[in-house]
């Protein structure tokens, strides 16, 4: 598949980028937003966004295929992976899930075409529009495709132009999702430029952000901090800065066949995106007295890991990141060798592929990712928050299984710690398209509201 030069990324590996090519991509994006998607109705746009979708989901898509033959090379994850991750991302672009975000966020569904009134509103004589930012830029960090496309949908959805930059060498997926949205729209897809670079570079990314009304980036706190002092007071920032995510599994529901059921919940977790991103799992705490102890769920976990590894492969890592888990491996040996009643661990052979370990001390503790995944039993709920206070507040999800009748308050409960998202185990990496990212509003932080009194 010979992918057109319609995006900045779709130049040879050679060319390089100049001040005076951001600066006119920019001011295109401005003027084809003005003419092709500043007037287009939220039903129109739900429309191609959902087909576009829908396309994705088809085996003979040609997008789709080009993904799943190339990209286990281009992202390192291996062609199931890919494919899963996909899927779940596209099986949420429905119309359906298009009008839920709308009226969650806006009361409305139509708040992004006219002024509107929600039945409180009516009875004040108020009504309201919102609008979203001319241009948008989007800085992406990694390989992990489902947040950046997450972006793309909202911006194109909230009628803004946008400016996409990729870590060098990330560009891959999102060139084609855009270019399968030049293909189902070319005058929505001339709204969209994709583009990557190694970070830092000043002469760029001055030009970029001097013309940016908003501004969306992920990374770690550091980098955030540094873009944020580099914006203008008037560009609206918007940062995803590091944050980890955790399980908890009830001793009530680890008996039988349903504990096996949660075993494989937990693995699904792990082997989603191979751990990467702040959905995913670093430590899972399962709760002391149920059938199953926590050394034995471990057990089972690393069985099914196994498993999983035939067939759904994490893939090839660099070598510093096997290196990586090759060193904290031999730390946890040495320990499982001299206590083996309050360490274990369990890994692949002649490989990194994957990696169990259990630990007594029930202290959270920053998993090396790539499906290296941590068990500790605790006493109860309560106990795990305890030994998570280090991270309080930078916590992501917390995946649970319990029995539906307690749901409530161990949500509650963590809700009160800090926790802003919380699933199913087994669902920490697929989303719905409501999320509230981080507890914010997922298209709330992009607009400013003009109200009218009657």
């Amino acid at each position: 598949m010979n992918l057109p030069n319609y995006f900045l990324a779709d130049l040879p590996p050679e060319a390089v980028l100049s001040p005076t090519m951001i600066a006119e991509a920019c001011q295109t994006l401005k003027r084809n937003r003005e003419r092709y998607l500043l007037n287009r109705s939220t039903e129109g746009l739900i429309k191609i966004l959902s087909d576009m979708a829908d396309g994705w989901l088809q085996a003979e898509n040609p997008f789709r295929r080009h993904a799943l033959e190339l990209g286990p090379a281009q992202t390192g994850f291996s062609r199931v992976t890919l494919e899963r991750g996909l899927d779940n991302f596209f099986k949420q672009l429905t119309r359906e899930n298009f009008h839920a975000l709308l009226i969650q966020e806006f009361g409305d569904a139509k708040r992004l075409d006219l002024m509107t009134a929600t039945a409180a509103e009516q009875k004040q004589n108020r009504a309201a529009i919102a609008n979203a930012p001319e241009f948008q830029v989007h800085i992406t960090a990694g390989n992990l495709p489902n947040p950046a496309l997450a972006s793309i949908v909202f911006g194109f959805l909230t009628r803004s132009a946008q400016f996409v930059k990729c870590a060098s060498g990330s560009a891959f997926l999102l060139r084609l999702f855009a270019h399968s949205i030049y293909d189902a729209d070319a005058k929505l897809g001339a709204c969209l430029e994709i583009a990557e670079w190694r970070g830092g570079n000043a002469d760029l990314e001055n030009v970029l952000f001097a013309e940016a009304d908003c501004v969306t980036a992920t990374g770690d706190d550091e980098t955030l901090d540094k873009i944020r002092k580099r914006l203008s007071l008037k560009t609206r920032f918007l940062g995803h800065g590091h944050r980890v995510s955790f399980g908890f599994v009830a001793h009530e529901v680890l008996y039988g066949s349903r504990a096996k059921k949660i075993v494989a919940s937990a693995a699904d977790d792990v082997v989603a995106w191979n751990q990467l991103g702040c959905l995913s799992p670093h430590v899972i705490y399962v709760q002391l007295g149920g059938e199953i102890s926590p050394e034995h769920f471990a057990q089972l976990l690393a069985e099914e890991l196994e498993r999983r590894e035939q067939t759904e492969p994490r893939g090839e890592l660099p070598a510093e990141h096997a290196a990586a888990i090759a060193s904290r491996r031999g730390i946890y040996e040495v320990r499982a060798a001299h206590s083996p009643e309050t360490t274990q661990h369990w890994c692949s052979k002649d490989s990194t592929a994957w990696t169990v370990i259990y630990e007594a001390d029930a202290r959270f503790q920053m998993s090396c990712l790539n499906r290296f995944i941590y068990v500790k039993g605790v006493a109860d709920l309560k106990t795990a928050l305890e030994n998570a206070d280090d991270i309080r507040g930078k916590v992501s999800t917390v995946g649970i299984a319990a029995p539906e009748e307690k749901i409530n308050e161990i949500a509650t409960q963590l809700a009160r710690w800090g926790a802003t998202r919380i699933c199913p185990l087994g669902q920490m990496q697929n989303p719905p398209l409501t999320l509230r990212h981080d507890g914010r509003p997922a298209l709330g932080d992009l607009i400013t509201w003009t109200d009218l009194e009657l």
